[in-house]
């Protein structure tokens, strides 16, 4: 996929730009493409260098829908958690909805997070240095984003941009639903992007 082609406008494109104003320009798009996932990409704004992303193994859904697990979802939407080792930001909303306290989060959301081996393989660490928790921005539909355990281990589940321990699933269509990007891409992401900036995901 070249320059041109990622930064194409679609359907899509037009669509958020037509709901934030002629101005509109989100902080990164992420283009999937299920017919060719090798080609799927992210852009920062402002930036020439395209990085690959791996994403959902059931492909997409269109910007609207309610996520579903292996999917995952086209739209607009608005980081409200960036969880990382050494980095914690959530809204103030979402830390009331956990029912726990700043500080709590702080010390082990990630880590319990980190610790959880979804595919039974012995090993966790499959958000891989960080998580950006997506929220639809363009959707009224009923998401099943919740905090909660999930094999003995209180988590927060959503729809996210992470990383991952197995960087041979970048570029394929493989995950549950998350995007997934390089550890070189998450340090990238960790140094730019903020609480409340605006993620584009669409199809070519």
């Amino acid at each position: 996929m070249n320059r041109r082609t990622f930064l194409a406008t679609s359907a899509l494109g037009t669509a958020a730009v037509t709901c934030f104003g002629e101005d509109f320009q989100p902080r990164l798009t992420i283009v999937l493409n299920p017919d060719d996932p090798a080609s799927s990409r992210g852009l920062l704004a402002g930036s020439d260098k395209p990085f690959p992303v791996g994403f959902g193994k059931s492909g997409v859904l269109p910007a609207g829908s309610s996520f579903r697990g292996g999917c995952s979802l086209l739209g607009t939407f608005r980081i409200n958690a960036i969880l990382s080792a050494d980095q914690f930001e959530m809204t103030e909303s979402l830390i009331e909805q956990s029912g726990k306290s700043r500080d709590w989060l702080t010390e082990n959301l990630f880590s319990n997070m980190s610790s959880i081996d979804f595919d039974g393989d012995g090993e966790g660490g499959e958000y891989g240095d960080a998580f950006f928790s997506l929220e639809p921005v363009d959707s009224k539909a009923v998401q099943p984003f919740h905090f909660g355990e999930y094999k003995n281990t209180f988590r927060w589940y959503s729809y996210a941009i992470h990383g991952t321990q197995d960087e041979e699933r970048i570029g394929k269509c493989i995950t549950g639903g998350c995007v997934n990007v390089s550890k070189a891409s998450v340090a990238k992401l960790l140094g730019v992007l903020k609480l409340g900036d605006t993620v584009l995901i669409q199809h070519p």
